[in-house]
């Protein structure tokens, strides 16, 4: 039995893939914020030419502003909202340059909660945003993550302490600086897989959603919590069935301090994040993804007459992990036979007299 528990766990280690949470991908320092008016980092972009982040909070309401960076994380310029915004938690870029900043920050400890949350429309060449506000249909939700789906509607996903976080989109078409708000629709849930990933709040860290964003070629998604970041592959160009209904890649970012923002490299090779530190200087961090799936290969791209591909196709898809742990499974039952057979033979020659 000892043999056969030693073997059952090589071949389990060998074939069957590592749990999902495992080291943190690659990461570096993309540049550091020296800045003192850039801090409390709350949502971010990164751009050919550099950055452009936005802080949701400060003692004074005027320095709540959108920050322009070079690539080496130093300030060009701000801009400023014509009316106080409360608590921009996200932003994102639209393909036509349009930038998009979410005012929906609604803490649960807040003394008066929202009764309307807010987008801001800052379109390319305007010296300041137009507020666009919103109202949830079953009152108010904390969320600090914005997406733009490929025609522009912007999803919300809000931050729960439950863990399941909710996913609203517009029921209509948005109205600038409307008092009511154009109301929400609920359209799915999202709950992330467990996590072990180390950060300042430890379990409940692991569970809140901070910021998220969507691939420039418009192929994945990402949401962050403040441990971990979790990207999927978007099925069919929908967003929201693919956080509903699909399960995601984790790549670790253990142990940021307070981190509540993420965007996509220009190319979508990488994760760029940054932390709501409220006294600088910020840290912007580059994370390579956890590995992508390979493009499947069409049908008629093996040769049959080609030995190496009949070997190949005599293997199917044994490297999948469901077939991994199918494979071993078989394996480690041909090795028990096996072993049983052996000890049955030893047992017959013990028992018969010598020659």
């Amino acid at each position: 039995m000892r043999i056969t528990a030693a073997l059952l766990t090589f071949l389990l280690a060998t074939l069957i893939p590592a749990a999902a949470y495992a080291d943190p991908g690659e990461m570096s320092v993309a540049c550091i914020v020296n800045d003192k008016r850039v801090s409390e980092l709350s949502g971010l972009v990164v751009t050919s030419s550099g950055y452009i982040a936005i802080n949701d909070s400060n003692w004074d309401a005027s320095a709540i502003r959108i920050f322009y960076l070079d690539k080496k994380c130093k300030l060009t310029k701000s801009v400023g909202y014509p009316t106080a915004a409360r608590d921009p938690e996200d932003v994102a870029l639209a393909k036509d340059g349009t930038l998009w900043v979410a005012d929906i920050g609604d803490n649960y400890n807040a003394p008066v909660r929202r009764k309307t949350i807010a987008v801001w429309k800052l379109s390319p060449g305007a010296k300041s945003p137009v507020i666009y506000r919103l109202a949830y249909p079953d009152g108010p939700h904390d969320a600090e993550t914005l997406l733009l789906a490929a025609d522009g509607t912007p999803i919300i996903v809000t931050k729960e302490l439950t863990g399941r976080s909710e996913i609203f989109v517009p029921t209509g078409p948005l109205v600038a600086k409307s008092a009511d708000g154009v109301l929400l629709k609920r359209v799915g849930s999202v709950r992330l897989p467990d996590s072990q990933t180390p950060n300042f709040l430890d379990s409940i860290g692991r569970r809140l959603v901070t910021g998220g964003a969507v691939s420039p070629d418009g192929r994945h998604v990402v949401l962050r919590t403040y441990a971990d970041a979790f990207e999927w592959d978007i099925v069919d160009g929908d967003i929201v069935k693919t956080l509903t209904d699909e399960e995601p890649r984790v790549t670790p970012l253990p142990d940021e301090q307070q981190g509540e923002a993420i965007a996509y490299a220009p190319d979508g090779s990488a994760f760029v994040t940054a932390c709501d530190e409220p006294t600088g200087p910020t840290t912007l961090r580059r994370y390579v993804p956890a590995a992508r799936p390979s493009p499947s290969p069409s049908p008629d791209a093996a040769d049959p007459a080609d030995p190496a591909a009949s070997e190949q196709e005599l293997a199917g898809d044994a490297g999948e992990p469901g077939n991994r742990l199918m494979f071993a499974v078989g394996i480690t039952g041909l090795v028990l036979v096996a072993l049983g057979i052996a000890g049955l033979a030893l047992r017959r020659l013990k028992g018969q007299p010598r020659a």
